[in-house]
């Protein structure tokens, strides 16, 4: 039975990183994952996300720094498109690429920008006009 914190944080991963990525998610939790999966909404999600004192907009910069430093480029790119879903804009996304260059390195910021890349590229963003995007 789901805790109040998991059903939370549930609701604020999907505000985050969509209805059908967290349902995808939630339907492949099993015996073996289903007591992470809890963790995961309620630490994160709740926990964290769920606290109010930064918004979603400052929160996704903040991971695509870690986990670009972290080297986990899945969650770069589950984060990349939360961020746009934040309504982070493509400008301050390029500007938060750059800063991960500087401060993890080039190869981590060479990264950071083919998945980003690769992430509007699969949103319809058009990455070679910044102003023709939200």
């Amino acid at each position: 039975m789901a805790t109040e914190q998991v059903e939370n944080g549930s609701k604020c991963r999907k505000e985050v990183l969509g209805e059908a990525y967290v349902g995808a998610t939630l339907s492949r939790a099993d015996d073996f994952n289903g007591d992470f999966r809890d963790k995961v909404m309620e630490y994160c999600s709740d926990g964290t996300w769920g606290r109010g004192v930064l918004t979603k907009q400052q929160r996704s910069p903040l991971n695509l720094g870690m986990l670009a430093a972290l080297n986990r480029p899945q969650e770069f790119k589950l984060h990349f498109r939360g961020a746009v879903t934040n309504g982070v804009k493509l400008e301050e996304l390029k500007e938060i690429l750059n800063q991960i260059a500087v401060y993890c390195g080039i190869p981590a910021g060479i990264e950071a920008f083919r998945l980003a890349r690769e992430v509007s590229a699969d949103l319809g963003i058009d990455v070679l006009n910044l102003d023709a995007n939200p």
